[in-house]
């Protein structure tokens, strides 16, 4: 499986990441080990959506990163 996560961060931003190993993900950012979130920690896992293919999930990070993926995450109160 591939996972689309969010993460808050405790800058009160958010992160969207991807990755085939979410546990995994999740404690390294935790950690401090991930360069774009080192610097925003705490950060707390707040949604994630799940893929079988590869590509069906980078192609969602990416919408959701783009301003209409952020204006649907705002609208349906996933993020501030």
């Amino acid at each position: 499986m591939y996972y689309v996560y969010i993460l808050s961060c405790a800058d009160d931003g958010s992160y969207t990441g991807c990755t085939d190993n979410l546990k995994d993900r999740i404690s390294r950012h935790q950690k401090g080990n991930v360069p774009a979130t080192k610097d925003r920690r705490p950060v707390k896992l707040i949604f994630y959506f799940a893929f079988s293919n590869k590509y069906t999930a980078y192609n969602f990070e990416k919408y959701l990163k783009s301003g209409s993926g952020r204006a649907f995450l705002k609208k349906h109160k996933v993020i501030n």
